[in-house]
C-alpha cells in the first residue's frame, strides 16, 4: 500500500527545511542480518511475486494484519483463533504459504483498533484496555505458528497512525509503552522464540524518534520490553553516517542518523538494566524519476541504486537486525501521481536498484 505523501507530513511536523537539504534465511542472533521487503503477492502479469523475491535473496517478507478487519465484533474467547468473531485474511494466509515454499520467513505488523475496543473512535485510537490487543496477539500467534517476527503497530509517532498525539510530548509514547508491554508478554507466552519489534518510529513525525525513545516509558519509569526497535528512516539525504543530525530539528533520525538512534536507545535501556534493542529498519526506499503522492523528493535510477547500496553498508556497519525495502514495482501510468519507489518499473522491468538489492548481503562475511 502506498504511503501518505511525506512532503506534507514532514512539513506539518515542522521539518520542511529538512526536505530542502536533499534531492526534491538467518537467525536472530547478534550477528544476523535480514534482507526484508514490503511488496505485492503477485506481479503485474498475475503470476506469483515470490520467485522474484527469491531471486532478490529476500529473507523476510513484511505484511500487515489489521486487527479491526479481523475482529469486527468482540470475541467471546479472544485468545482462541477459532472464535467466530475472527475472520483471518486470505491474503496473509497465501503470503505465508508462498513465502514458506520459497524459503522466506514472514514478519507481521499488527495495527488498527476495532471500534468495539475503543468506544467507536476509529482505527488510530488505541484500545481502552491493553489486554484486548494482547489477547488478539495471542490468537494471531497461535493461528500463524510459522510467523516469528511480530511488529506492534506502525509509526505510532505520527498522527496518521496514532491519536491523540500531542506534538513533542510524552503522552502518546507513554500510552504506547503499556500497549507494547502487554503485547510483548502475550506474544512471548504464546511463542517464546518470537521476535517482538516495537517502537516503530518514523524519521520525523509528530513526536520525533529521539523524543519517542526518551518518552516511551512504563508507569514505573522503565522502558517496555522488546527485542528489536522498528524504525522507518525516510528522508531526502543520501545515506552517509558522516552527516550530522539536523541542528534545527535534532530529534529527527533519517538513514544517516541510525548511529544516533542507537545512542538514543543505549541512553535509555542501559541505565534501566535492560538489553539495548537492535534496530530493525522496517521500511525504507527512495523514489526515482519524479515526485509522487508519497514523496516530494526523488533521485535518478542510478542514484537510487547507489543509495540502496549505501543504506545496506550502513546497516552492516552498525550491525542492525535488518533492512526492509518498501515497494517491488512502480504503479502504472493509470494511477494518478503514482509511486515510483519500486525496484522495478511499472512494467516490472528491473531498475538498477534491483541488482543492488540482489547483491546486498544478508549477513557480513566472517571476520568483518
Amino acid at each position: 500500500m502506498p504511503r501518505p505523501r511525506i512532503t506534507g507530513l514532514l512539513a506539518r511536523a515542522g521539518v520542511l527545511s529538512l526536505l530542502l537539504c536533499g534531492v526534491v534465511a538467518s537467525s536472530a542472533s547478534a550477528g544476523s542480518f535480514e534482507k526484508a521487503i514490503w511488496g505485492p503477492l503477485t506481479m503485474p502479469s498475475g503470476k506469483s511475486a515470490f520467485p522474484t523475491y527469491r531471486k532478490l535473496g529476500v529473507d523476510t517478507f513484511e505484511i500487515q494484519l489489521v486487527w479491526a478487519d479481523v475482529a469486527r465484533w468482540r470475541p467471546r474467547s479472544p485468545t482462541d483463533p477459532r472464535d467466530k468473531a475472527y475472520r483471518w485474511p486470505a491474503e496473509l494466509r497465501d503470503a505465508i504459504r508462498m513465502a514458506r515454499a520459497s524459503g522466506i520467513r514472514v514478519a507481521v505488523m499488527v495495527k488498527g483498533t476495532p471500534n468495539w475496543a475503543n468506544g467507536n473512535q476509529g482505527v488510530t485510537v488505541p484500545p481502552t484496555a491493553d489486554a484486548d490487543l494482547a489477547h488478539f496477539f495471542t490468537a494471531a500467534v497461535h493461528h500463524y505458528p510459522s510467523v516469528r517476527r511480530w511488529m506492534v503497530w506502525g509509526e505510532p509517532s505520527r498522527l496518521a497512525n496514532w491519536s491523540p498525539i500531542p506534538m513533542h510530548t510524552d503522552a502518546a509514547p507513554r500510552r504506547y509503552a503499556t500497549l507494547l508491554e502487554a503485547s510483548y508478554q502475550a506474544i512471548k507466552k504464546a511463542d517464546p522464540h518470537a521476535i517482538v519489534i516495537g517502537g516503530m518510529t518514523f524519521s520525523a513525525g509528530d513526536v520525533f524518534p529521539a523524543e519517542w525513545v526518551r518518552f516511551m516509558l512504563l508507569p514505573n519509569g522503565r522502558p517496555p520490553h522488546l527485542d528489536w526497535w522498528g524504525h522507518n528512516p525516510y528522508g531526502p539525504r543520501k545515506p552517509d553516517l558522516a552527516l550530522m543530525p539536523s541542528t534545527e530539528f535534532p530529534g529527527v533520525r533519517d538513514m544517516s542518523d541510525i548511529d544516533s538512534l542507537q545512542q538514543d536507545l543505549r541512553s535509555v535501556y542501559q541505565p534501566a538494566g535492560r538489553p539495548v534493542p537492535r534496530i530493525f529498519i522496517s521500511e525504507w526506499n527512495i523514489s526515482t524519476d519524479r515526485s509522487n503522492r508519497a514523496f516530494g523528493f526523488y533521485v535518478s535510477r542510478p542514484e537510487q541504486a547507489v543509495w540502496l547500496t549505501d543504506s545496506f553498508a550502513i546497516a552492516h556497519r552498525l550491525k542492525i537486525a535488518g533492512l526492509g525495502w518498501y515497494g517491488l514495482y512502480d504503479e502504472p501510468d493509470s494511477v494518478n501521481f503514482g509511486v515510483t519507489f519500486g525496484l522495478m518499473d511499472k512494467n516490472a522491468v528491473p531498475k538498477a536498484a534491483f541488482e543492488s538489492y540482489r547483491r546486498a548481503r544478508s549477513a557480513p562475511p566472517p571476520g568483518r
